[in-house]
């Protein structure tokens, strides 16, 4: 693929990823109302994905569609940080865990988007310009939820500390910019993810501040999401989600 392609792979196979994530919640979330909530910001990432899938395969040679590259490549291939496939806790799903980890991503994208309006990808623009105002209900949902958590019970803020604990181990790789063509950043289609990091920390540790919580000191994980390497979660994600797609190809509903 080009490396534009390639660049927005690292993009919308978070979004795929996390949408799929999310939707976990339907019908397990603390109250009806949340269910709807992360529904709908499942469905809001879901449309970014294909968005950012339909242009990627748009550009490739050949051409693939937003489904092929959704349900069609293996793990390898697919281009998302590790943070976006992980469970939502080791033993069940732990709700603080969602919420860390929804503020941690919808913190970033609001960043990357912010930047990308600019692009001078005009279709790299549009998409941006559409999601950072979505991703911006994301980061005040989940920044009102850490606050509440961590202004609660004992329990509550014990587990959300210990949930932004967890996840804060695979933030780094989200500002990586290693795997940024030079190209793409010169010709201002692209920006330097690790220029995102002070945006970044600034607002989460407004809402940590809020929430009298401490902003985690961890080591980071290894990690290389970016590169096809995946936690052991990724491929029981992927069978999952493509399972019905590679059972019944060409089908149509």
């Amino acid at each position: 693929m080009s490396p534009t392609s390639d660049r927005l792979l690292t993009v919308a196979d978070g979004c795929l990823v996390l949408s799929h994530r999310l939707s976990e919640w339907m019908s397990n979330a603390p109250t009806v109302e949340e269910d709807i909530a992360l529904g709908n910001i499942a469905l809001d990432l879901l449309g970014q994905a294909r968005s950012l899938l339909s242009y990627a395969g748009s550009l490739g040679d050949p051409v693939r569609t937003e489904d092929d590259l959704a349900y069609f490549r293996d793990e390898r291939d697919f281009r998302n940080v590790q943070l976006v496939e992980r469970p939502w806790g080791r033993d069940r799903p732990d709700f603080a865990v969602a919420m860390a980890r929804l503020l941690v991503l919808s913190c970033y994208l609001h960043a990357l988007y912010s930047a990308l309006v600019t692009s001078t990808d005009e279709t790299v623009a549009a998409v941006a310009a559409k999601a950072v105002k979505e991703v911006d209900y994301h980061r005040d949902h989940a920044s009102m939820w850490v606050v509440r958590l961590g202004d609660g019970t004992d329990e509550s803020r014990d587990r959300i500390q210990a949930a932004l604990g967890e996840e804060w181990r695979y933030v780094d790789e989200l500002f990586d910019g290693s795997f940024v063509p030079p190209s793409l950043l010169a010709s201002g289609v692209a920006v330097d993810p690790s220029m995102l990091r002070p945006a970044f920390d600034a607002r989460v540790g407004a809402v940590l501040a809020e929430a009298t919580l401490a902003v985690p000191e961890v080591i980071p994980a290894v990690t290389g999401g970016r590169r096809g390497v995946h936690t052991q979660q990724m491929g029981f994600l992927l069978a999952e989600m493509q399972h019905l797609t590679r059972s019944h190809p060409g089908a149509t509903w």
